[in-house]
């Protein structure tokens, strides 16, 4: 009888060591569940935590489409005349746009001299969002002046300018914009501004 009462209390006590002691394993040891939950948040870089990493989903928003959908939010915000919430949008938008170009430069330089098929090819994907980071800074810089918030706006106008080159479309309205908040006097190309103030009239 007694012998009968020892054996479950040794089993019940060794389950509850293996227990516990599953408890304590390190979490690196223990297989991570992979799932396709629609609105889960992407995966943190631990060696750059400002950088989101590619996921493979098709609704990830490291993807044109991800970037292009905050833009189509950040306007309705606009509409709306939800500066606030307009503002966070593009600076997410800007941010995607941003890396994603400078993933596709890291692998344009990869392939460059191997297969120079593949790097033609992300070197005008990482153009190409280069300019829509652009855009999306144009816009940013347009709600901040929406905001009564020069000096928020002339910094990124600044870097439209540096990115596009003054003689190109979005560098022309980024240097209008610095124009017409007074941060330079000289206008460019000669003659906008006495075209355009006529033009108003």
């Amino acid at each position: 009888m007694k012998s009968a009462v020892t054996v479950p209390l040794i089993r019940c006590s060794f389950l509850s060591v293996i227990a516990a002691l599953s408890l304590l394993l390190p979490v690196h040891a223990q297989k991570p569940t992979l799932t396709n939950t629609p609105n889960q948040p992407q995966p943190i870089d631990p060696n750059n935590p400002n950088t989101l990493r590619p996921a493979v989903q098709n609704n990830s928003i490291l993807s044109l489409d991800g970037g292009k959908r905050l833009m189509s939010e950040a306007s309705q915000a606009v509409n709306s005349q939800n500066y606030d919430a307009a503002a966070k949008k593009l600076q997410e938008a800007r941010l995607v746009f941003n890396q994603l170009s400078n993933f596709y430069q890291d692998l344009n330089s990869s392939f460059s001299g191997i297969d120079n098929r593949v790097a033609d090819a992300q070197r005008k994907k990482a153009l190409e969002t280069a300019q829509m980071r652009d855009e999306a800074t144009y816009q940013l810089a347009l709600v901040h002046r929406a905001q009564n918030k020069p000096e928020l706006a002339v910094p990124l106008l600044i870097q439209i300018v540096k990115s596009q080159n003054p003689t190109r479309d979005l560098g022309k309205k980024a240097y209008q914009q610095l124009l017409e908040l007074g941060f330079v006097d000289a206008p460019f190309p000669r003659g906008a501004n006495s075209t355009s103030s006529s033009s108003q009239k």
